[in-house]
């Protein structure tokens, strides 16, 4: 982990750039704290710059309860190198929605797993950086999407004792089988009228989920009219178990 920015203070946090590999990120550390603090992995759908301001928000309001927080740039996104194949999916994935046609199987594992598998093991590489830093001590929370991302990590990397996911749709076969071994604690934000995403693969991901504590908070209103007191509802989730 290079750090390529010097600590920049915003409303009482620490922010710094950094890099690992090819692989850029951003950590951000409440200012005043007396011993190493939990860590949440911000995820995102990718654009980390256009992403940023949203980010933002997140990170104060964690740092306000005491975490800490960071996020890279997912595989194929902003400066990174595209993955092979996700572009063509891609162009299927439209064509099959412009001509009203059910999205298949072969297009959503082309264009979802080739990117589940390069980011979940960046974002363990990350983690392992992260928790060498000597104010960043875990435990560990992921927070937000691309959904299938997070529900792998959370499977296969036991410091990750909670999650807070984000609905999202054209999720692969394979993921929802795994979503039965999941386990872990988990706070599930689904927009009902969300002109992007499919309610009902939502609701079906839902009910998938192996865990005992689960919850889904479902709000009225589109992708952007996530309401305030939703953000209030996933920090009181990590403060109890992270915290």
């Amino acid at each position: 982990m290079h750090f390529t920015s010097e600590p920049r203070l915003d409303d009482g946090v620490i922010e710094r750039e950094f890099t690992i590999g090819e692989i850029p990120g951003i950590l951000w550390t409440p200012e005043f704290t007396p011993i190493p603090v939990p860590l949440i992995l911000l995820g995102h759908p990718g654009g980390l710059q256009a992403m940023r301001p949203r980010l933002v928000a997140r990170a104060r309001r964690a740092a306000a309860d005491g975490i800490a927080t960071a996020t890279i740039e997912l595989p194929g996104s902003g400066e990174r190198a595209p993955l092979p194949g996700v572009e063509e999916a891609r162009t299927d994935l439209r064509r099959a929605l412009t001509a009203q046609r059910p999205v298949d199987d072969d297009i959503i594992d082309r264009l979802v797993l080739p990117l589940v598998e390069r980011a979940v093991p960046e974002w363990r590489h990350t983690m392992d950086a992260l928790l060498s830093l000597p104010d960043v001590s875990g435990p560990v929370g992921y927070s937000g999407g691309i959904i299938s991302i997070g529900v792998r990590l959370a499977l296969v990397e036991p410091r990750i004792k909670a999650a807070g996911l984000f609905a999202g749709s054209f999720i692969p076969r394979v993921i929802v089988e795994e979503a039965h071994r999941l386990a872990i604690p988990l706070h599930v934000l689904l927009q009902w009228d969300d002109e992007g995403n499919d309610r009902q693969a939502a609701l079906d991901l839902f009910d998938a989920f192996g865990s005992v504590e689960k919850t889904l908070q479902a709000n009225m209103g589109g992708h952007r009219g996530v309401p305030a007191y939703a953000g209030d509802d996933a920090a009181r989730f990590f403060r109890r178990h992270l915290t």
